[in-house]
């Protein structure tokens, strides 16, 4: 889920220095409209949880028993159309006696036959019900498949045999779409793979050459000076291709899954990035709790560190960076606070798109490939969790991050 996904309040909650142990929350919103009945929500819930199954079954019961109750009809009418052409009448006597006996007899033909008709009714939705599910099955062969389906099976395929009716050609054209699937993640593989070597490798012979040629004695400081610059422009393309071959790793299937704890990688990324948070003058706040997970804990390192460099990049002098982990709303969670400029609620998403900053801008300097946060919602939906942002009160972003409950 991206911040998108959730409505951003106009202001969060106002943050005070020494609460590291309270989660930041979105205001509740408040609904405009009222709400539906009771009686109305319960129908609504009913019909949206029936399955097809159940709805074909539910159709053929009720075609079944009208038909019936037509053919029930049909018979009371001919039963007495015929009793009364049988029946002669010479007196009056004879004709109440006749009378009754065709009341009696059609009496008895309708309660049998309404009783025969739900009896063989209660057989025919069984049946009716057998007959859907078996009719049923090679769509469930479908949706188990599909369910089965990852990045390293989609070279499975549904085959399905029988009838070459509809059910048939959806299978059919299901196949084909696999197939293209599979070429397609085949080819980012081999890009990834190819990338990684034909990109690195001149960025790395370029950086050696210049070390060489800076490192010499009797160097001009005009010569100096631009080596120098063409280093940070290297170092820069880097760091650019870098973020590019993780940001397409992370949103590939998970290669690895194991058991890490969020706070035990939050304590990791803080004592690295030590050096830098204690020279920059802000005040660090944490509260690391455990906080269990299953996933790839290199991709999860790398979450909370982009999480923590972007709350270090883009913030005030003086100001605050507050680090949480523990479980949030019943989930693992990490949690990064940072003071800064004041972002409008309506920027939020595009921060997390690559390449661009606040205020919609693409990156034009140095600091950043633009590609940190891009990462941190591609490993965000590769392990299944889900990412919430809002902007800070009195400037900032908060950032949370909730991961599935490990089985």
């Amino acid at each position: 889920m991206t911040p998108s996904d959730r409505s951003e309040p106009e202001r969060g909650e106002p943050a005070r220095p020494a609460d590291t142990g309270t989660w930041r929350r979105l205001n509740a919103a408040v609904p405009e409209d009222g709400e539906r009945s009771a009686a109305a929500e319960r129908v609504h819930r009913f019909t949206d949880n029936l399955s097809l199954r159940a709805r074909l079954t539910l159709i053929y019961g009720m075609l079944f028993f009208a038909a019936g109750s037509v053919l029930v009809l049909v018979n009371y009418l001919i039963v007495a159309v015929l009793l009364n052409a049988l029946l002669d009448e010479d007196t009056a006597s004879e004709l109440i006696t006749h009378r009754y006996l065709i009341d009696e007899v059609l009496t008895h033909v309708t309660r049998f036959s309404l009783l025969a008709l739900f009896l063989v009714g209660l057989l025919a939705v069984a049946l009716g019900y057998a007959v859907a599910g078996r009719a049923l099955s090679p769509l469930q062969k479908i949706t188990r498949i599909a369910r089965r389906l990852s990045e390293r099976s989609l070279h499975e395929r549904i085959a399905l045999s029988g009838p070459d009716d509809e059910i048939r050609e959806l299978a059919d054209t299901f196949d084909g779409m696999l197939e293209r699937l599979d070429r397609a993640f085949d080819g980012q593989r081999r890009f990834v793979a190819n990338a990684s070597h034909e990109l690195r490798t001149p960025l790395a012979i370029n950086r050696t050459l210049l070390e060489v040629a800076l490192s010499a004695p009797d160097v001009s400081p005009d010569l100096k000076s631009v080596g120098q610059t063409l280093l940070e422009t290297n170092a820069r393309h880097e760091r650019l291709i870098d973020g590019l071959l993780f940001l397409a790793r992370s949103d590939r299937e998970l290669e690895v899954r194991a058991r890490v704890d969020l706070g035990e990688v939050a304590g990791t990324v803080l004592s690295q990035l030590e050096g830098e948070l204690s020279g920059s003058g802000l005040n660090l706040r944490q509260d690391l709790r455990p906080a269990p997970v299953v996933g790839d804990p290199v991709l999860l390192e790398r979450l909370v560190g982009n999480l923590v460099e972007n709350a270090l990049k883009y913030n005030v002098r003086d100001g605050d960076i507050t680090v949480r982990s523990g479980m949030y709303e019943g989930m693992p969670a990490v949690q990064v606070e940072n003071s800064g400029k004041v972002i409008p609620a309506y920027e939020i998403e595009g921060l997390f798109e690559p390449f661009r900053r606040g205020s919609g801008d693409r990156v034009g300097s140095g600091r950043s490939a633009g590609l940190g946060l891009s990462i941190v919602r591609s490993v965000v939906r590769a392990h299944g969790g889900v990412m919430t942002a809002w902007p800070r009160s009195g400037g900032g972003l908060v950032v949370t991050v909730c991961l599935p409950v490990p089985d």
